[in-house]
């Protein structure tokens, strides 16, 4: 198998500067904002169902990150996710914790419905969505990718999506190619939202190369890695890490993102 054209996806989002319509938590807009405007693309912030499903149908991509859910953000999750499938928008879903309460499992049950072109989840995640037992601990993941890669697979062939797992080795799939990313810092899961930026980053990359979703499923996880490990270099702690990840990702280059991506593909899993 050819290795994906992962530097092409990083210059054309540049060239094209997507809209990301973002429908995140309290917590990461702000981060989320910050990684998109870092690596090329441009945000937006909106939530109020007067107004997501036409914004959604004129932005380039939809995030939905479930992480501070509420009975009104569900309702105009819902909006936006089905005005983004009637309209052939790409749209990432980011199921937070979604084994931890009956309230999420209903949220991302109905939000399923309407086939997301990407699910960015941790291990956990993904086995709480296939219905497998998990012990899911908030926001964090208990079960590693190597354990959750046959439920990843599954997840992806029965949504007709891309499933991009993550954690200390990130596994991605579309239900027939596999491939397993490595890289990134251990000094990442001590910064707070990343997971949840990673997620818009990857609806960016899917905004501006929709002809392959998966291709540029795998340049958003390989940025985040190769600016991950960057940053790890040079940072004294969590606080200029998240500085330096902001600087890292902004000087990211396509020759960069094809070179030192540690990408590998899986014939097998």
């Amino acid at each position: 198998m050819t290795h994906p054209p992962l530097g092409d996806m990083l210059a054309t989002l540049r060239e094209t500067t997507p809209l990301v319509h973002c429908m995140t938590n309290y917590v990461a807009m702000n981060s989320t904002a910050n990684l998109l405007l870092a690596i090329g693309a441009s945000p937006a912030m909106l939530h109020a169902p007067e107004e997501v499903a036409e914004f959604t149908v004129i932005a380039g991509a939809l995030s939905i990150n479930i992480g501070t859910i509420s009975s009104s953000w569900a309702a105009s999750m819902a909006l936006a996710a089905r005005a983004a499938n009637e309209a052939g928008t790409p749209w990432v879903l980011d199921p937070v914790a979604v084994g931890a309460t009956a309230f999420r499992q209903q949220v991302c049950t109905e939000l399923l419905a309407h086939q997301p072109t990407v699910i960015r989840a941790n291990a956990s995640e993904v086995m709480a969505l296939t219905g497998l037992t998990s012990q899911g601990r908030g926001v964090d993941a208990t079960t590693t990718t190597e354990d959750a890669a046959q439920a990843a697979i599954g997840l992806a062939q029965q949504q007709r999506c891309i499933v991009a797992m993550t954690g200390e080795t990130d596994f991605i799939t579309d239900g027939t190619h596999h491939y397993r990313l490595t890289g990134g810092h251990s000094m990442m899961p001590r910064v707070t939202t990343l997971g949840c930026g990673l997620s818009a980053l990857v609806a960016g990359f899917v905004a501006a190369n929709r002809e392959d979703p998966l291709t540029a499923t795998l340049a958003a996880l390989a940025c985040f890695s190769i600016a991950g490990s960057r940053a790890g270099q040079q940072a004294s702690g969590p606080g200029s890490f998240q500085v330096a990840l902001l600087d890292a990702l902004y000087s990211l280059t396509p020759d960069d993102l094809s070179s030192l991506s540690q990408l590998e593909a899986l014939h097998a899993v």
